[in-house]
């Protein structure tokens, strides 16, 4: 008989525990950083378990979906599967895993041939770009992003660029309503709750191991950012948001940001465009080292 995994709601106390797991992994996904897991928890109700030498994530996804993660862990990948797709059972809901990359489709395959079917999620893919690409924006295909940061330094010879600190949080908080302001928030569920996931860890910022930085033109902030860590040599960026009045704000806080990043980062990791076309068309202007692909797994019938 299958041993019932026994998850149980995400809290800030199992910080060490999931980064246990995730902080040593090669896994890339920004659904891993443990500031989106804490902030988004509202959102997605996640649970964790740790079962089998893996640690496992199951939350609710859109239309009250119960889902499961792609377990982060060492050892044979088939039992722990087992289980879970039990645990789906005892739920009475169908098994769905969301946001399985490339690479863990391959191990899936391999430990349950024919077993599933994979839909590609075209809006959830990551853009990770190279840190070094951003922060130098070096070669002919950076030279439109250069152009509009030459812009701004003409145009604003003092702007000043600051480490984010628990000190700033009220006046990023402050710029981030006078954003919503400008673009409907009250009318856009998803941009309301964007905003609960960043208000949520901006107030834990240390707990959190966040790090960001904010952009001041005549002293005024008009623009932040923050992030924290996937694993060892990749970085996650959160939040972006930028006073759209000031041009090139958010090209400059973006190269700022990133020149600004410890160089233990090789990798940047600025999260899924969601299907907007105008997101989507500024991620793929910055030449992405990576387009993370993410399947979306159900049992075949």
């Amino acid at each position: 008989m299958m041993k019932k995994i026994d998850f149980r709601p995400l809290g800030m106390e199992d910080k060490e525990r999931v980064q246990r797991y995730t902080l040593g992994s090669w896994r890339q996904n920004c659904d891993l950083s443990f500031a989106n897991l804490f902030s988004w928890r509202f959102y997605y109700r996640t649970e964790i378990a740790e079962w089998g030498g893996f640690l496992l994530f199951r939350f609710n996804a859109c239309h009250e979906q119960l889902a499961y993660m792609m377990p982060v862990g060492s050892g044979s990948l088939k039992p722990v599967v087992e289980a879970m797709m039990d645990d789906a059972r005892a739920a009475g809901a169908p098994f769905l895993m969301l946001g399985v990359c490339a690479a863990t489709r391959a191990e899936l395959e391999a430990e349950f041939p024919g077993q599933f079917e994979f839909q590609l999620d075209r809006d959830y893919f990551d853009y990770i770009y190279l840190r070094t690409d951003l922060a130098t924006l070096r070669g002919k295909k950076f030279q439109p992003k250069r152009n509009h940061i030459n812009r701004f330094k003409a145009t604003y010879p003092h702007y000043e660029y600051q480490e984010l600190t628990p000190a700033l949080v009220l006046e990023c908080l402050r710029l981030e309503n006078s954003w919503c302001q400008a673009n409907d928030c009250a009318e856009n569920q998803a941009l309301q709750d964007e905003r609960r996931s960043m208000t949520t860890a901006l107030q834990h910022i240390d707990e959190l191991d966040i790090r960001g930085g904010v952009l001041r033109v005549d002293g005024r902030m008009v623009a932040f950012t923050y992030g924290a860590p996937i694993n060892a040599d990749t970085f996650d960026t959160c939040v972006e948001k930028a006073d759209t009045s000031i041009d090139g704000a958010y090209a400059m806080i973006n190269y700022e940001f990133a020149n600004h990043l410890p160089d233990t980062f090789t990798y940047i990791n600025r999260e899924e465009d969601l299907g907007l076309e105008g997101l989507r068309k500024a991620k793929l202007s910055y030449q992405p080292e990576v387009l993370l692909e993410k399947y979306i797994v159900t049992l075949r019938v």
